[in-house]
């Protein structure tokens, strides 16, 4: 798949735009967003994907478009499951409901300038060195054994070295004021917990796609539909924030079918690997077809047994 600079700025200009339009339309008079708000939003994201999915299936291919939406799906599903150490961010920084969505578009953005870099410098690799495959695979199956561990369940924040670095750098005021990101107070100037918990969301986001970028790199090695997965999937996730809510926490299972779908992506890593060293047949080479079709099972799967056992619990105590 051949992208010309010309498509590279158009897509760029293109999801700015979408982001201005949310800065005016959303973020121009700071307020509480509703559900049914934030379920437009979500449906106004998802069905831009899927437009611009449809338009590679369309001018690109059948193939490139498969791994538009199966890379799509998966760092969306992977995503999901980042929404609760955003509540808990957002929670430990007391952050006031009306500026929640500044909070995670900026903290997004953040986000996606340095999956950028991290995308560029693996599709370098890649294209140099076919070893990188097997260390994506070896991450990718790492992170799915630590999901099955129980790693990463402390339900408490405690802060990165990048936002202690931030706090080393400037004072932080003890109160929010509006959606300021510093404040002059007695003639010195001071950051805000505004500034402090973007820069918290936007580092964490980056922890995570130590292991979301090395899955999507084993759906597709085109550059190009690395990044408009990864950007069309966190632009819908603050949406999906607002939505969803306390029902992530009902998603219990999603850990398990997460750590599963890794696996599966590492395994095929390793698969593809060894077949560019002629060491496996061509049958072992899983495609693309094969790999939507595990996803969406696993993810599906996984979100119904989940609510079932969510909706069991709640029988229980209600009888209780």
């Amino acid at each position: 798949m051949t992208v010309p600079l010309w498509l590279w700025i158009a897509t760029i200009g293109g999801l700015l735009a979408l982001i201005a339009l949310d800065l005016v339309i959303v973020d121009r008079k700071p307020h509480e967003v509703t559900t049914g708000e934030a379920a437009r939003w979500v449906v106004f994201y998802v069905s831009c994907a899927i437009a611009f999915g449809i338009g590679v299936w369309i001018f690109a291919g059948h193939d490139p478009g498969v791994e538009f939406f199966t890379g799509y799906i998966t760092e969306y599903s992977l995503s999901v499951d980042n929404l609760f150490i955003f509540m808990i961010i957002m929670g430990s920084f007391k952050v006031p409901a009306i500026h929640q969505h500044r909070v995670l578009l900026v903290g997004i953005l953040l986000a996606l300038a340095m999956r950028s870099v991290f995308i560029a410098i693996g599709a370098a690799l890649i294209a140099q060195f076919v070893w990188v495959f097997f260390l994506f695979g070896a991450v990718l199956i790492w992170t799915a054994i630590s999901m099955l561990r129980g790693k990463g369940e402390d339900e408490e924040y405690h802060e990165n070295a990048v936002t202690r670095q931030v706090r080393r750098f400037a004072p932080v005021t003890d109160d929010y004021h509006g959606h300021h990101y510093t404040v002059k107070i007695n003639g010195k100037r001071m950051i805000t917990p505004m500034l402090l918990v973007i820069v918290a969301i936007g580092s964490a986001d980056l922890l995570f796609a130590v292991d979301s970028i090395p899955a999507i790199f084993g759906i597709t090695q085109e550059a190009f539909l690395v990044f408009t997965a990864n950007a069309f999937a966190l632009m819908g996730l603050r949406q999906l924030y607002f939505l969803l809510g306390g029902l992530v926490t009902k998603l219990v299972y999603l850990s398990y079918g997460l750590a599963v779908i890794l696996a599966f992506i590492g395994a095929k890593l390793f698969l593809h690997a060894l077949h560019e060293y002629h060491v496996v047949p061509d049958w072992l080479d899983i495609n693309n077809w094969v790999s939507l079709g595990v996803i969406v099972v696993v993810l599906t799967v996984t979100t119904v047994v989940s609510l079932a056992k969510a909706r069991r619990d709640e029988r229980k105590q209600v009888v209780a």
